[in-house]
């Protein structure tokens, strides 16, 4: 794609040694993507943040801010239209001049398919998973993803419980929301895919700014470092419930599931379009009360008396997790303690 340099500010404001001078105008689309773009970025400029956290990705309106940001951007990283198909259109639209990278097909990038089934099995989580074209000489077993693409939906139209107009719905209907591709697009869940596209942003940065080349190289080579930290400091804390079995509210987190060997049992929900089915929610309960289990895990986004039907006859704990960090603030910081948060979360409640 073509590359444009917008002449930004002419002052030379020098942080950590480092001068932000013509620095160029970067345009993220969701807060954990954001706060690695901004790792890499730390010392020389700072990206914008174009869905706001809190919000759904899968469905926005831009904000005349957001679309500026766009629009004056010469560098776009986002996920990709599995993720946020909306984004596609505004993208070409409002920032036909800048340098677009979906990170889905970023090389190096490990993806994973759906898993179409309310309940998981074992088998899910083996090597078939590892499908992408492009040869991806990392797939490790720790990027195996988790569900459908939309993790934050705050729709309000998710509020009453299992007992919507969906009875007919039978248990495929669904997966009738996989519209944009065959792949979960939650990959931003794998520390490992994090780690690589820490050097795909540095790369595009260098490219559009190689006056501070080194400084992204330096930033993205310690944020590997505390990639791997971070994945260390993780798989230490589940340690002790490995084994345990979990429900996950929505199907979102097949990566971080096999990234740190921790799959879940099931999703009470594949789609975050429409409320599970009251045949998906028997079934769920079924598995609850035949296999022990004792987590069942809801989202912010979601209607918690979904989770309390669910749990309602058993002896299962509750806890919150969130893909997305909504609750925390855009930055550096974010995308390493929403992993975090997600793993604390998650072994507290087993």
């Amino acid at each position: 794609m073509s590359r444009k340099l917008l002449p930004v500010s002419i002052t030379v404001v020098l942080m950590g040694g480092t001068a932000m001078a013509d620095v160029p105008n970067v345009a993220v689309d969701i807060a954990p993507v954001h706060s690695l773009v901004a790792r890499v970025m730390e010392g020389v400029g700072t990206p914008n943040l174009i869905v706001q956290t809190g919000a759904s990705p899968h469905e926005y309106n831009l904000r005349p801010s957001e679309a500026a940001a766009l629009q004056n951007a010469d560098l776009v990283f986002w996920m990709g239209e599995d993720l946020t198909p909306w984004m596609e259109g505004a993208v070409e639209t409002l920032a036909n001049g800048a340098t677009v990278t979906p990170l889905l097909e970023a090389d190096g990038t490990v993806l994973l398919d759906f898993r179409e089934d309310a309940l998981f099995e074992a088998h899910d989580h083996g090597d078939e998973d590892h499908v992408e074209e492009e040869g991806h000489d990392d797939h490790g077993h720790e990027d195996h993803a988790d569900d459908k693409d939309h993790d934050d939906h705050d729709h309000e139209e998710h509020a009453e419980g299992a007992d919507h107009d969906h009875e007919d719905h039978a248990e495929h209907d669904d997966h009738h929301d996989h519209t944009h591709g065959d792949h979960d697009p939650h990959a931003w869940l794998s520390p490992k895919n994090a780690d690589t596209w820490l050097n795909v942003v540095a790369a595009q940065l260098s490219t559009a700014d190689p006056d501070n080349a080194g400084a992204y190289f330096a930033n993205a080579a310690a944020a590997s470092q505390e990639m791997a930290t971070l994945s260390a400091e993780v798989s230490a804390t589940l340690e002790p419930v490995r084994g345990s079995n979990f429900i996950v509210f929505h199907d979102a987190y097949q990566y971080f599931e096999n990234a740190f060997d921790i799959p879940a049992s099931g999703a009470i929900s594949l789609s975050d379009a429409s409320d599970p089915s009251p045949a998906r929610i028997s079934e769920i309960q079924g598995r609850i009360r035949e296999e022990g289990i004792n987590c069942v895990l809801s989202e912010p986004q979601y209607n918690p008396g979904i989770v309390a039907t669910v749990l309602d006859g058993t002896e299962a704990n509750t806890g919150v997790i969130d893909p997305l960090g909504s609750d925390l603030e855009p930055g550096t910081k974010l995308y390493p303690q929403m992993i975090r948060n997600i793993a604390i979360t998650l072994a507290e409640c087993l």
